[in-house]
């Protein structure tokens, strides 16, 4: 009866050797599972690496290009302007590669080089076109129709005028006070002082307006023998 505890050893040996078999044959099968999970889809960890790698290339390739267009454009735009003389300036500015953002400026340096040079018709003709552009920002439109008034005067009919500068003059545009200022004169051209006086003495206590801007306007209803009143 003393040796019966034996053969309960040797069960409990076999039992543990056929654990770690079984152990070993589970994670050989992992491993051969994760490999062929390797072998089939691996291609797509790589291939998002590589992405990943070739889009901060680009990007940086990208940002290098634009920063170096940039800055031959503004060379372009300095030279331009240093060109002898404004009809000079006009034809390098018209030849720049601009497009976007730049075009504008580009144009609106262009027709105050051409209206410098007398080319009258030319630089209002520039404005138009930029100012009926509705792929401009309004700061530009805006900014093309106030000179082109400007540079016209009294050549265009006061009526004409008044249609340009009317939304020009409303509330929150860009440049509403001296739009209000060439109403004013527009309508002293058509013969309707009043109308005139009265924006006279709006923009004498508009706090948008310059204090060079209230002075004209004081100035000019004095010329124009009124009171602050409109009378």
């Amino acid at each position: 009866m003393k040796g019966a505890p034996k053969p309960l050893v040797r069960r409990i040996g076999v039992t543990n050797s056929s654990d770690s078999f079984i152990d070993e044959v589970t994670e050989e099968v992992r491993q051969d599972k994760l490999y062929g999970y390797l072998r089939r889809y691996g291609w797509i960890g790589i291939l998002a690496v590589l992405l990943l790698v070739g889009g901060a290339a680009y990007n940086e390739w990208n940002r290098a290009r634009e920063a170096a267009a940039a800055q031959a454009l503004g060379d372009a735009f300095y030279a331009a302007l240093e060109a002898e003389g404004p009809l000079e300036q006009a034809d390098q500015l018209a030849a720049l590669p601009t497009d976007g953002a730049a075009s504008a400026p580009a144009a609106m340096l262009e027709a105050a080089a051409l209206a410098e040079a007398g080319e009258t018709e030319r630089a209002a003709e520039i404005w138009a076109a930029l100012a009926a552009d509705p792929g401009h920002p309004r700061v530009w439109r805006d900014l093309a129709a106030l000179k082109r008034v400007l540079l016209l005067g009294r050549t265009l009919p006061a009526d004409e005028r008044l249609a340009v500068l009317a939304p020009l003059a409303t509330p929150g545009a860009p440049y509403r006070v001296l739009a209000r200022e060439q109403e004013a004169l527009a309508h002293l051209d058509a013969g309707d002082q009043e109308a005139a006086v009265a924006i006279f003495e709006a923009l004498m206590v508009d706090q948008e307006a310059t204090q060079g801007l209230r002075l004209r306007a004081a100035q000019l209803m004095v010329a124009l023998g009124a009171t602050s009143n409109g009378t």
